[in-house]
């Protein structure tokens, strides 16, 4: 059941990028001109910024998962959560940028 190293991680790579790309395409397809629209505060970081950062996050996370998944103590309740978050975590961004429902957005973030 996925002993193979390299086979598990670019397994657990695929279905991590699949969320992350699901979610950059809604993000980018429909950001504008809503987005640039809200009245955000001084802090909000550059748009530029986002790409690298989140690129960085789910590498993280495939690693993470793929670690986890070869610890001979594993749970598979948490492996169950992490494919859960990665649902959650798509879903955020179809809700917040494709549906402009920021308080449903909201609601999903805090699920």
């Amino acid at each position: 059941m996925l002993k193979n190293k390299i086979l598990s991680f670019i397994l657990f790579f695929l279905i991590t990028y699949s969320a992350s790309v699901i979610g950059g395409l809604a993000t980018v397809s429909f950001k504008e001109p809503w987005y640039s629209l809200l009245i955000k505060p001084n802090f909000n970081p550059p748009d530029w910024i986002f790409a690298p950062v989140w690129t960085t996050l789910y590498l993280m996370m495939t690693i993470a998962i793929w670690k986890f998944w070869h610890d001979k103590n594993r749970d598979m309740n948490t492996v169950y959560i992490y494919f859960i978050h990665l649902i959650f975590n798509t879903t955020w961004s179809i809700v917040f940028f494709v549906f402009h429902k920021m308080v449903l957005a909201l609601v999903v973030l805090i699920a």
